[in-house]
């Protein structure tokens, strides 16, 4: 049977309906000029004129939120701050700088290569951009991560809900590689901080380093453990635990330093003395920190990441122990994770408190049984 061909002011009607749904149209933010040439470099922004939010010891925070509260105060205290997200910025909490500065918030949607080139041409027209997604979905933009990387491109990379600490969203939301991922970037800082003061001073730390930066936030909400009156740098590790009396090392990063600080005190209920240190900068590692721990205690160092093995926390700190004759014990997620609850998935891939204590008496007993 023939059909009749279709009259040209049908799809009109269905064109209109599509188009409604695209929401009312916004004018996109100014982009900022381009920096004379041999213009001299930008100065950092003044850590001094940032407020940074407060936030009480003990309480429960997630260093993604810390992230969007630092970012919008970051962006009030210096105009080149602008901040861009792939969809999910109510997550990555990057619509606090929405909220305040929105004439310097790029909303790209699911286009993480897209918003990765944007950030990296908004910064060589002399912005300071923070492009956030979930950190399992920046390995879509890695050609350009790589690009920014060779040329030294001055983007701050956040990555949101990393690990199997981020529970019932399963192994396809759960970044596990994007450690080794921005390892790999030559001259990229990566910073994993742990609480809410830590994100919310590497923020501002990161703005200020000139080059490309990558900081790994975290899911769940978790206590504040530091002050105001701490520092934080570029290379730079803390050592939450120590004593003359310790007989070995963990070294944890964000959400697992939480799981080391119950390990020690568990372990010193037995009598058993550990020290914990958080390596919030990955990259570069704070490898004389790393060496002292390890020469101090028996070089019995373990690290421990709710990441894959390769790459990582592990790596890291192998690196600079290896030539001081330390070896390393890497706890690590091992295989690929399910879905389930956080603290539950922690411990069945071998990176919780109870495994942190089984790995610290396995060696302690090693080092006993050794002829002297």
């Amino acid at each position: 049977m023939a059909r009749e061909a279709i009259d040209r002011r049908q799809p009109d009607p269905a064109l209109g309906e599509l188009e409604g749904q695209l929401g009312s149209p916004t004018d996109n933010p100014p982009i900022p000029p381009a920096p004379r040439r041999g213009a001299a470099p930008l100065a950092p922004p003044d850590g001094a004129a940032i407020r940074l939010p407060a936030y009480e010891a003990g309480s429960g925070v997630a260093t993604r939120e810390a992230y969007g509260a630092a970012l919008a105060a970051l962006g009030s205290g210096d105009p080149r701050v602008v901040a861009l997200d792939a969809d999910v910025k109510n997550s990555t909490f990057s619509d606090k700088f929405e909220q305040q500065h929105p004439d310097r918030f790029y909303q790209l949607f699911i286009a993480e290569q897209v918003m990765v080139g944007a950030a990296l041409g908004l910064a060589s027209r002399g912005a300071i951009p923070f492009p956030s997604t979930f950190a399992c979905f920046l390995t879509r933009a890695a050609d350009f991560i790589r690009m920014g990387g060779i040329g030294n491109v001055n983007i701050k990379l956040a990555g949101s809900h990393a690990g199997v600490s981020i529970g019932e969203d399963g192994p396809s939301q759960m970044a596990l590689e994007d450690l080794a991922m921005m390892r790999g970037v030559p001259e990229c800082v990566v910073l994993y901080p742990c609480d809410a003061v830590s994100a919310g001073r590497l923020v501002v730390v990161s703005a200020a380093h000139t080059g490309m930066t990558y900081m790994r936030t975290s899911r769940p909400k978790t206590p504040v453990i530091y002050t105001e009156d701490d520092e934080f740098v570029i290379g730079g590790s803390k050592v939450l635990r120590e004593s003359p009396n310790d007989v070995a090392t963990v070294v944890a990063a964000g959400v697992t330093v939480f799981e080391a600080l119950a390990a020690h005190d568990a372990l010193l209920k037995v009598g058993v003395h550990l020290r914990v240190i958080d390596a919030y900068s990955v990259q570069p590692i704070d490898g004389e920190t790393m060496v002292r721990a390890g020469e101090a205690t028996g070089s019995r160092l373990i690290t421990v990441e709710d990441h894959y093995a390769a790459g990582g926390l592990g790596d890291a700190v192998s690196d600079a122990v290896a030539s001081h004759g330390i070896t390393v014990t890497r706890l690590a997620v091992r295989a690929v994770p399910r879905s389930g609850k956080g603290d539950q998935l922690l411990d069945r891939f071998g990176i919780s408190s109870t495994q942190i204590v089984a790995a610290v008496q396995a060696q302690v007993a090693a080092a006993s049984a050794s002829p002297a």
